[in-house]
Parts: C-alpha cells; structure tokens; sequence
C-alpha cells in the first residue's frame, strides 16, 4: 500500500471581489477541486467583497493527480450560483516551491464570456508521505466459552496484522471482560488483501492457552467505511468447528483509521506563544527555540 503527499491547505480570505448581487455585495464562498473533483466547500460569508475564511485542511494526493484549483462563487438562493474566478495551482508548480505557498494570488476566468477581478490570499504545505494508522481499541467481550474448572475463563486478547502483534491484559475469572484497550498499526507496508486478526485467548499458568474464538476485519473495505464500532461474534480458528460458529460469544470492538500529521512548524507559533505565556512572564522562555516535536495535529478520517 503506497504512501499518500499530503497537502496542508489553508484558504484565508478574498479582497476586491466583484459585485454579483443587487445589494451591491457578493456572498462569496470557495471550492476546491482535485483536477476535476470537488473536495472542498468553504462556509459562505454573506454580504461582502471582502470574505474571511480561515478554513484549514490536510489534502490526500492521489498518486495520478495534476492540478488543484480554488473557485470562488457567489452564492444565490434563487437562482445558479455567480461564478467570480479560480486559481489553479499544477504539480509541477508545488515542487517547485518545497517551503509552500502563502500570499495572494489573482482570480482568472472561468467563463471566457465573464470579467474577473479579485484576489484570494492562500497557504499551501506539501506534508509528504503520510502514513494510514489504524486503531483497534478493544471494549469487552461477552457470553465466553468457560474453560476453567472455576466455570469461567482468564480471557486476554491477540491483535494482529502484518507480522505484528499486541496483547491485551489478563481478565482473570470473567466471561464478560473488560480491556478498554488501544493497539496501533501503520497500514503502509502490508498489501491491501491483509486482514486483522483478533483473537481471544483463556491464558493458563501450567498449560497452554486455550483458543476461545476470533473475529476478521477486511481493511480494503474499512477504509471505505473509516470507522467499524460494534459488537462481532466470535468465529473457531478452523472450518472443521463451524458447527458451533455462534456459540463462542462476542466482542465489542471499535476500529478507526487515521492520518498521523506534523504541520510545519509555523503553524505551531501561536501556539507555542500561549504556551509560554501560561507558564509566566518570569520564565523568561523563548518561543523561537522552544522544541515542537511533541506538538501534532491528528487529522483523523471519518
């Protein structure tokens, strides 16, 4: 599974923008489009020529995409919608510009049949490669089979994926355990027909883990879903069992897929000052080199 570029955008505000409607004004808002799909719709500033956005986004690149443009239109409630101008922005010219784009850029024409005035003021960082984190977090389990002479069962839980694997804490003497427990993999490296395995185990001090049962997660389709949360019965290790498929109990499970992003540093500076102001005055700390490796931004897809 390929790493995806990621764009971090930020539409900030117009000036100069035409006038579309009778009251002497226009109701801008913008859309951004990846070469001919729309992705982005802005808020709508109503009765302005000059709009504030200030709407942030992480953009996930499509390997073959070309061009990203922003359209401005004003927005009518009776009748199509006013087209005032675009900015499009190629490949070719983001990597030519590694530190990113910020300023203001004129408005061209859209419709050759209409006049165009008007500037929009931008802020484009290319993140890089991204990597897809998935999050397993495992809730409870219900109705489990009963292995132990005590007539329940030290349950524990197996997460796997792509040769990698975490476990959960031991519940000892319960059928109906609770872990409320998080395990993280990065998707990037396993081909896209990789399950997730989550098993459930009865841990033994003297002899061997007894099996209580499983649940599979197709990936490829979650990252069309983004997010799974629910209760999933348990299923036997081996076909031979399938009779008593439905008799192993449940798990409660809750799946979510993420993109971990670090925003260029810039972005951090207001606040790394609120910070430093919290701290007090009398510190003394200096902004400018304090450290942002532990300052993130999450964008998560859901």
């Amino acid at each position: 599974m390929a790493k995806r570029n990621t764009l971090f955008i930020r539409i900030v505000e117009g000036k100069n923008l035409p006038i579309k409607d009778i009251t002497g004004s226009s109701d801008p808002y913008c859309i951004v489009r990846i070469d001919n799909e729309a992705i982005i719709r802005t808020a709508t500033i109503w009765k302005t020529l000059s709009p504030f956005w200030g709407e942030e986004y992480n953009v996930h690149l499509p390997p073959s995409f070309h061009t990203i443009s922003f359209h401005v239109l004003d927005e009518d409630s009776l009748s199509r919608d006013d087209v005032i101008g675009k900015v499009s922005i190629n490949k070719e010219a983001l990597a030519a510009k590694p530190q990113g784009l910020d300023g203001w850029v004129n408005l061209t024409e859209i419709d050759p049949d209409e006049e165009v005035q008007g500037e929009i003021h931008l802020q484009i960082s290319v993140l890089g490669d991204i990597p897809r984190i998935l999050r397993c977090q495992v809730l409870e389990a219900r109705d489990l089979a009963k292995k132990d002479r005590n007539g329940a069962s030290d349950p524990f839980v197996r997460v796997r994926y792509n040769s990698k694997t975490h476990e959960s804490a031991v519940i000892k003497k319960s059928c109906y355990p609770r872990w409320n427990e998080s395990f993280e993999f990065e998707l990037d490296d396993a081909p896209l027909d990789t399950p997730l395995s989550v098993e459930v185990w009865d841990w033994d001090l003297v002899s061997k883990n007894d099996f209580l049962g499983k649940v599979l997660f197709n990936i490829h389709r979650l990252q069309s879903a983004h997010q799974e949360e629910g209760w999933f019965r348990l299923v036997p290790d081996k076909p031979k069992h399938s009779q008593h498929e439905g008799t192993l109990g449940s798990l409660r499970l809750q799946l979510r897929l993420r993109d971990e992003t670090v925003l260029p540093s810039g972005h951090y500076q207001p606040l790394t000052e609120l910070l430093c102001q919290s701290v007090g005055p009398h510190l003394n700390v200096s902004t400018k080199s304090m450290p942002l490796l532990s300052l993130s931004s999450v964008a998560w897809v859901a």
